[in-house]
């Protein structure tokens, strides 16, 4: 048996998880529920492990922290940091206050850093829980300086400069500004310098160097502090991008950083959806809302407890599948809120019953699958995952399958 645990509602005990490429259904959450959310940790553990070797050049290490923005992209940050930290992970990045409030009730020691940075006002709110924030301009600057005044004591900075993703960041003029005046740091720490690429998955994009070459020239006026350019796709970029720390956040969670080549990271979730009901209708009948199916044939339609309510879009309509006892089964009709149907026609009447357990994402369709026939990204399928799940939490550091 692996070490894991089965998290389901609120209040449920954890339970321990099966081995198994489907989850455990001992559990009472997991009875109840009607799709079955499995995280693998050891899984983003282990692509870590991948990401963090990749930054050993030369016998020089860089660092490697980790982004779990979003609840971890889907996967549950409270669950996923602290398994990082525990693996060797030392920095942590999120994007709202929020988040970072939450993570740091589970991890009360490691650097957070909180990439949105400072909301007027929640200077004091960032002190009390030991969050540092991403400044994005001089404005932020000078209030986090003033929060270090009223304080009385030194606050940790990481300085964010935008180097042509045109979001946030300091802009070239007031890099240019600091640069300058380097007396607006006083009473700070200057923890880390950073930047974010704009097209590190095409890795012939010439807009890579350019950004290099800007956030080169900006550490030539700030020296001294550590620095951080590489996102996951900028990991595989090569050495020149590594700097001092790596900031894979996608990767970690089996997305493919390398769009149109091998997926070099492992998968970490599987998601599996109830039978709620089957039926049989006559030929040139149709299902769901609008009719937007048809039989051509006598045909079986099972449903399942799954809808766009749980991040499962509605654009898929007749446009991708998933798998019931090894057979691949079209999704016909429009997404509903909280059911899809299906075509189970080709699938034995054994396999096919109330109550089985059918993959929507696992060994079969991957995010980026799902993501393809979706029209969008894996980073908005990850993140779209829903909280009607019943989530079980594994650890096995070789594959969910």
């Amino acid at each position: 048996m692996d070490s894991g645990v089965a998290a389901g509602t609120a209040g449920v005990s954890p339970t321990v998880a099966e081995p198994d490429a489907r989850p455990a259904m001992d559990d009472a959450a997991n009875r109840r529920a009607g799709a079955v959310l499995t995280v693998n940790v050891g899984a983003i553990a282990a692509n870590w492990r991948g990401l963090r070797d990749a930054g050993r050049v030369a016998n020089r290490q860089v660092d490697c922290a980790a982004v779990l923005k979003a609840d971890a992209y889907g996967t549950g940050a409270r669950i996923v940091g602290p398994r990082l930290a525990a693996e060797g992970c030392r920095q942590f990045f999120v994007a709202h206050i929020e988040e970072g409030i939450a993570l740091r009730s589970a991890m009360p020691e490691h650097p957070i850093c909180v990439l949105n940075g400072l909301l007027p006002g929640t200077e004091d709110d960032f002190v009390a829980h030991g969050l540092t924030p991403a400044l994005n301009h001089l404005g932020q600057l000078s209030a986090w300086r003033a929060a270090a005044q009223r304080h009385n004591r030194p606050l940790d900075a990481v300085i964010h400069v935008d180097t042509g993703m045109h979001r946030l960041g300091f802009s070239p003029e007031e890099a240019q500004v600091l640069a300058n005046e380097r007396g607006r740091l006083r009473g700070l720490r200057l923890a880390l310098i950073m930047s974010h690429l704009v097209a590190s998955e095409e890795q012939g994009n010439p807009i890579n160097g350019e950004q290099l070459q800007r956030f080169r020239a900006f550490l030539r006026t700030m020296p001294g502090a550590p620095t951080s350019l590489a996102n996951s796709s900028g990991i595989f970029l090569g050495p020149d991008y590594h700097f001092d720390l790596l900031r894979p956040g996608a990767a970690l969670y089996g997305i493919n950083p390398l769009p149109g080549q091998p997926n070099p990271m492992l998968p970490v979730v599987t998601l599996h959806a109830r039978i709620l009901q089957t039926r049989r209708i006559d030929a040139l009948q149709t299902v769901g809302y609008g009719g937007a199916w048809r039989s051509a044939r006598p045909s079986r339609v099972a449903t399942i407890a799954l809808g766009y309510a749980d991040g499962y879009f509605r654009i898929l309509i007749n446009r991708t599948h998933v798998h019931l006892a090894g057979h691949r089964v079209p999704v016909i009709g429009r997404i509903s809120m909280d059911l899809v149907t299906l075509d189970v026609t080709d699938v034995p009447e054994a396999e096919a019953q109330t109550g089985a357990l059918v993959e929507v994402l696992g060994p079969h369709t991957s995010p980026d699958d799902l993501a393809e026939h979706a029209r969008t990204n894996a980073y908005e399928v990850m993140t779209a995952l829903g909280h009607r799940y019943a989530r079980v939490y594994v650890d096995r550091p070789e594959s969910t399958e």
